[in-house]
């Protein structure tokens, strides 16, 4: 329950202002053109509370899942008098602002959140911007499986050439459970893999994991970032912020440039990843850390427990000093940045979809609902308000080019309506008012078909996560 009302607030602040903004976006064009608005609502059904301005109820409904503005003469069982304030007595291009203008709010205010944020504070770690150049490979990881090893540079992975790491990241993260291929240089020698990427459950949703460790930069370090009580670490004498610098013998060296270093390694660990693996394998055995406090270096000699199948001592593992890029973009620079956000978000979308209508990803296992917005926006409220406000222009861009479908209802059904009319008016069709009921009802219900859909599909995996979730090698709640 508590963690019910943690989430509840950021979700209606988020979930309010997407309404508020989208809906003021039709309310604005209407209100230019002289279109009178009778009611302003968050929300659908019963009306809760508000305040009457002008011609205009401002008002709270009971069901939070949406909202609306109402103007005169809009619906199609409402009896027109033909007044010049009515929405159908208006030219079908003012029609046409009005209905763009709701999605054209969200799709500017997603643009406008990175470019604000980044104008403020512009933070990323270094080595996304950079060649993606291997520093280590996960053991028992697919990247492992399919050959790659540390100092190979990744060329091109899923049909993208000359990308970025963050390209390699988000190639692996919308591609779980499906094999891609991968170009790599190996030296002076060039390799073709067929690498079948794994699966992990993070919160409801299934992403991508390869086990490919990017390059953090010379002053990287491995610490206990927490130590769990009653475990084997601390009664071993482990402390938080302890550094890492061997694990049984064998030296934590992130910080060592990868591209100095072709072909396998000599034993040495150069990720977390090595680190919690060397761990785990080691079936029952005994685990020497030696670490650095301070000034001195201390031997700690810890028995794992085995815990979801593996063995585990019982501490967070953690980066520091990893190269970070901390600035401030000027509004030039900002707005670059947010366009090229926004499109890779909306590539990464059209991606996913693709993948499900070819049969390659379940609809179920992509779509989320409002259950599922619920728990990503208090898991992002968990990390501060930057999160929160990402989060918000996610969710905006999504909404807006949601709204652009064309489904009766949606405010994309009445642009294709009107240049449906638009078009047979050149052949002097009309489009009768029978035809756009009957579309509206078909409109209407696949909207609540996906709406029930999605609901259902948000409480199943909520409800039956832990039931259905498999342990993974990714999945390291303790060590």
């Amino acid at each position: 329950m508590g963690s019910f009302v943690h989430n509840l607030w950021p979700f209606i602040l988020v979930l309010g202002a997407m309404i508020v903004i989208h809906e003021f976006g039709h309310f604005i064009v209407a209100k230019f053109f002289g279109i009178r608005v009778d009611i302003f609502s968050v929300g659908f059904g019963k009306r809760l509370f508000g305040f009457k301005k002008g011609d205009t109820d401002y008002r709270v409904s009971l069901i939070p899942l949406g909202g609306y503005v109402k103007m005169s003469g809009e619906n199609l069982d409402e009896a027109r008098t033909g007044a010049p304030y009515e929405f159908m007595s208006k030219p079908k291009w003012q029609r046409f602002c009005v209905a763009v203008a709701g999605p054209a709010m969200n799709i500017l205010t997603a643009l406008a959140i990175p470019a604000v944020l980044s104008m403020i504070h512009y933070e990323f770690p270094a080595y996304r911007t950079q060649t993606p150049v291997v520093s280590a490979v996960a053991a028992g990881f697919p990247a492992d499986a399919a050959g790659i090893q540390r100092g190979d540079v990744v060329l091109s992975i899923d049909g993208q050439s000359t990308p970025t790491w963050r390209d390699v990241e988000d190639a692996i993260a919308i591609n779980p459970g499906r094999d891609v291929q991968v170009s790599l240089r190996r030296g002076s020698e060039a390799k073709q893999v067929q690498m079948h990427i794994g699966t992990v459950v993070v919160g409801s949703e299934k992403i991508g994991e390869a086990g490919l460790v990017p390059y953090p930069g010379p002053n990287a370090r491995v610490i206990a970032r927490s130590v769990t009580s009653g475990w084997p670490a601390e009664e071993a004498g482990l402390k938080a912020k302890d550094e890492i610098i061997k694990v049984n013998g064998k030296p934590v060296e992130l910080g060592t440039d990868p591209s100095d270093a072709h072909g396998p390694s000599q034993g040495a660990l150069y990720s977390v990843l090595d680190v919690v693996h060397t761990i785990e394998s080691s079936e029952g055995r005994p685990v020497t850390l030696t670490v650095l406090r301070g000034s001195e270096t201390v031997d700690v000699t810890a028995t794992p427990r085995l815990d979801g199948g593996k063995a585990r001592i019982g501490f967070g593992v953690g980066i520091i000093g990893q190269d970070i890029v901390v600035t401030k973009l000027g509004a030039p620079a900002a707005f670059k940045y947010s366009v090229e956000e926004n499109g890779r978000v909306i590539q990464l979308t059209k991606g996913v979809l693709a993948q499900v209508f070819a049969g390659q990803r379940s609809a179920r296992d992509t779509i989320t609902g409002p259950v599922g917005i619920f728990e990503i926006v208090g898991q992002a409220a968990e990390e501060g308000a930057t999160p929160v406000f990402q989060m918000m222009g996610l969710l905006s861009l999504n909404l807006g080019i949601f709204n652009l479908l064309p489904i009766p209802v949606l405010d994309g059904g009445l642009i294709f309506m009107l240049a449906l009319e638009a078009l047979l008016g050149l052949f002097g069709l009309p489009l009768t008012l029978r035809v756009k009921e009957r579309m509206m009802q078909v409109g209407m219900v696949m909207l609540m078909l996906l709406m029930g859909f999605v609901i259902f599909n948000d409480i199943s995996k909520s409800f039956f996560r832990s039931s259905n979730s498999q342990p993974t090698q990714a999945e390291q709640p303790k060590k």
